[in-house]
């Protein structure tokens, strides 16, 4: 048998990932320094969120979070769990074509317009 946290209301199960302490241009930043939205894959997603399609959150996504209002978990030692608000994930990083390419694609297509149709 085995434990596991399940989120209630609008609410997800996060992982955070590893802290990056030097950025991309090769800055330290101090242990303590305030990064006000962080990153992680979601563990787990409340029933109430799985069954609302305005939400297209999926387990095993990597999303961007406001960690504000995030409650830490201690259930594991080795790693740090947040139950997350829906609405303090800003975003859900995605592969492959984006809406944008598929509005080009769409606009590239020769598709009549409905205005010069003869009546």
């Amino acid at each position: 048998m085995s434990d596991w946290v399940e989120p209630l209301g609008m609410r997800i199960l996060i992982r955070k990932d590893e802290s990056r302490q030097t950025t991309k241009g090769g800055i330290v930043l101090p242990d303590k320094a305030e990064i006000p939205n962080i990153t992680g894959r979601v563990v787990e997603i409340s029933v109430q969120i799985e069954r609302d399609d305005d939400f297209p959150i999926k387990k095993y996504d990597k999303v961007l979070f406001n960690p504000s209002e995030a409650i830490p978990v201690d259930f594991e030692p080795d790693n740090v769990l947040f139950v997350v608000p829906i609405e303090d994930v800003v975003a859900v990083f995605r592969r492959g074509e984006s809406k944008n390419d598929e509005l080009l694609s769409a606009e590239e297509q020769d598709i009549e317009d409905p205005d010069e149709w003869e009546e």
